[in-house]
Parts: C-alpha cells; structure tokens; sequence
C-alpha cells in the first residue's frame, strides 16, 4: 500500500504521527469502451452545446445551474475560497461509539504510526477500547476539511469519513405512514424465520460470482490470444513525518488544562454540527452465499 497522506492525530497535547492508507480497494475488473474492430480507446471531444464547437480545456470551467440560471465559476473564482492545508487530525469529542449512526459513513483509511509514536498510537487505540467510544475528528484532505470518526478495527486505527449533518436524507415514504397492524401471530412466524438464518457474520464466505464469472471469461480470451496490447500509468503517493511529544507530559498538561478551564466552557465546533441522538441505519439486503 501507498500512504495518501501524512500528519498526526492531536488529542489534548498529544501528538500522534500517523500515513494514511485507503482502507479499501474495488474488486470491479476495469473496463472501457474501445473500437470493436482494433480494439483502439474512444475518447470524446468536448463540445459546447450552444455553438457546436470543440472547447480545449483550458476554457471548461465549472458553473451551478438552479434551472434558471447558470453561475459561472472560474479558477480565480475558486482560488478565493480557503483552501484547508491542515497535517492535524483533531480530536474535537469522544463520543458514545452506538451514537454515531453506519449510515453517515464514508470512506474508511487506515492509519499508520510513525516509529516514534507506536506508544502513542496504542495508548488511544486502547483508551477507544476501554471506554467504547468513537473519537470525532476534524481533518483536511484535498484541500477541504471534513469530518470524521476515528476508531479501533483490530489492532489498527481506522479514520472514517462521515456525512454532514444536511448530507443525510429524511427518510418519508407514504406507505409507512398507514401500513396496517401486525398481527402476534405474523410476528411470531417471522421470528421463525429470522431464527432459521440465524449465523456469524463471516465475510469470506460471500462472493461476487458476477465479477468472477467475468474474469474467468477475460481469462479464456486471453489464452486464447483474443487481445491486443495495452499501457496503463501507475499512481503516486503522499509522504511525510511529524513530531512527538513527550507523552506523560503530554497526557498531564492536557488534564491539567482541561480542568483549569472549567466544566462551562463552549466545546468545539465541528463544522456547525448539531447533536442528534442517531438511529440504526437500516440492513442492507443480504448478499447471496456460495456454497
């Protein structure tokens, strides 16, 4: 793996420096279009849809359109707004770990400690254990801030992304809203049921069969000598360092200075957050298991 990123977690006084890692990978096989004949890329130009003529891209910008208007927003334009530079994943809050709803979740990222901060790193993955909490973090990544929960999976630190406030949906559909009482009975058969799937969660055991019959199909082509030759770039990475506190005196100043400053004072904001007791997201459909 390649980090993406490098700066440090910030929890009180404690400097923790840690490489980020995408946490996951699509197993999709890769495709595009190309010519049936020689197997050539297809590309497509840009056009513009008022006066027919191909557009360099050097003059695309980008614009918000509300049906009635378009706003045109060019690079200068997008310049003026503040761009986050931050090496600082900040701790604002630790939090109930069951308070943080699975649906405001986004992309997960491993973090990597330093050498000089394996103590460090431990000490907050087992302080997350201990307490089952969820760390709420406000950290920078492509020049935007985000928000984010950091938490344990096995024995590493996962930084995940999570949704805004107004990012999430309200959920209202019509025909909950009348559906019909159920029955003990119907509830009785369904427990059945339920308890007739019952098992462990085992994700091994689930796999795409689609995307395998597909690369077994790409694989008899090309025992078969039915392709042509092909390039493809390869990507770079981001590293970095920090620094490490001394981490007793770290851990001492920053009680001390959460004391000295009272139980009234204002906390953190993260991003204009409102508090909001989460509920649980619904299941996802099960996948179908192979035998």
């Amino acid at each position: 793996m390649r980090a993406i990123w490098s700066g440090a977690v910030t929890f009180g006084l404690v400097n923790v420096p840690v490489k980020l890692y995408s946490a996951t990978e699509s197993h999709d096989v890769p495709m595009h279009q190309v010519h049936d004949e020689d197997g050539g890329r297809i590309r497509y130009e840009r056009h513009c849809e008022k006066d027919g003529k191909k557009i360099p891209y050097e003059h695309i910008a980008r614009a918000y359109d509300d049906g009635v208007h378009t706003v045109v927003l060019t690079d200068e334009d997008l310049k003026t707004l503040p761009a986050e530079r931050s090496r600082e994943i900040e701790v604002v809050e630790f939090v109930p770990a069951d308070q943080v709803d699975p649906i405001r979740f986004g992309s997960p990222y491993f973090l990597e400690p330093s050498d000089k901060s394996a103590k460090a790193y431990v000490l907050l993955r087992e302080a997350l254990e201990s307490t089952d909490r969820t760390a709420i973090v406000k950290f920078a990544l492509r020049q935007r801030t985000r928000l984010g929960a950091l938490r344990v999976h096995g024995d590493t630190l996962v930084l995940q992304g999570l949704l805004w406030d107004d990012e999430v949906r309200e959920a209202s559909f019509p025909a909950l809203e009348s559906p019909g009482s159920v029955t003990k009975k119907e509830l009785d058969l369904a427990k059945v049921v339920v308890a007739s799937l019952e098992g462990d969660f085992d994700p091994s055991e689930y796999v795409d069969e689609y995307q395998v019959q597909l690369r077994e199909l790409i694989e008899a082509k090309l025992e078969r000598g039915d392709a042509v030759a092909s390039e493809r770039p390869e990507a770079e990475g981001e590293e970095g360092g920090g620094e490490v506190l001394d981490l007793m005196e770290a851990l001492r100043r920053s009680v001390a200075k959460k004391r000295g400053s009272g139980d009234d004072g204002e906390k953190k904001s993260a991003g204009g957050r409102k508090k909001a007791s989460a509920s649980s997201a619904e299941k996802p459909a099960r996948k179908r298991k192979t035998s």
